[in-house]
């Protein structure tokens, strides 16, 4: 279901540019990511990991454009660096890789085409809809575990990979030399699942677990604790629907311009 939102939605963004073509912006994208969910609930600009990107971007006029994306990224979470007390004896960790696709759509607060409008820089926001495939992680005794074939909460069966995301953001540009731009932005990201870090709901009988791994890596308050406090059916998660990932991004980009496109008024 993603994947075919995408496809419709650049399909009708080609239709648009054809009608109102006016410049081609190509740009790479490097910076940090992180998230909040289960294991960070109160830190929402908590640094966990890097990320990198390329973006395709359609400027219909000096104020919109639609842009689509690839941006790889990595986040991670452990309850033994949590101040609270309650969560370091939880003791859960994961890391989860992030691959998404995305388009979004930009609208720019001053008229900006570089080399050609007076405006060397603009602030901007940005919305539109994604689709992102996640894998979390875990380190036991020494090995690295997937977590989703584990359903460490007793789940009938694993959860998706992938899910819808929603991208939302504000970020500046600015006009470097000629057609070459430096933007920096911060995009939070809405997606559609509450198992980007592997912890949702509540922990599971232990009884249900045929693989001791999985029950092991399903409560692991016994390994600072000498004995484990997730009682089948008590609370493991935050109970909230979904997780929420984001990306603070640093792009260079270059712009295509036509001389045709903004001079034939």
């Amino acid at each position: 279901m993603p994947a075919r939102i995408i496809v419709i939605l650049i399909f009708l963004c080609c239709v648009v540019s054809k009608v109102q073509a006016q410049s081609w912006e190509l740009g790479v994208t490097m910076g940090g990511a992180g998230y909040l969910g289960d294991l960070n609930q109160r830190n929402p600009l908590k640094v966990s990991g890097l990320a990198t990107g390329a973006f395709l971007k359609r400027n219909f006029n000096g104020y919109f454009s639609a842009k689509a994306s690839y941006m790889h990224a990595q986040i991670e979470g452990a309850d033994s660096t949590s101040k609270y007390e309650q969560f370091r004896n939880r003791n859960l960790s994961f890391a989860t890789p992030l691959n998404e696709v995305a388009l979004t759509g930009e609208f720019n607060f001053l008229e900006y085409i570089p080399s050609i409008s007076k405006n060397l820089f603009t602030p901007f926001i940005y919305a539109g809809v994604g689709a992102v495939k996640y894998n979390p992680q875990a380190t036991y005794q020494g090995v690295v575990y997937d977590l989703r074939p584990l359903t460490t909460e007793g789940q009938s069966k694993p959860y998706r990979q992938t899910a819808v995301t929603l991208p939302f953001g504000v970020g500046i540009k600015y006009n470097v030399a000629g057609r070459l731009n430096l933007i920096a932005d911060l995009g939070y990201r809405s997606a559609r699942t509450d198992y980007i870090d592997d912890v949702s709901g509540l922990y599971a009988d232990k009884s249900v677990f045929s693989n001791p791994v999985a029950a092991a890596l399903s409560d692991r308050s016994g390994e600072r604790l000498g004995y484990n406090i997730g009682a089948a059916g008590s609370q493991r998660g935050d109970l909230r629907k979904h997780d929420t990932y984001w990306f603070l991004g640093f792009t260079i980009s270059y712009t295509f311009i036509t001389e045709k496109c903004y001079y034939e008024k």
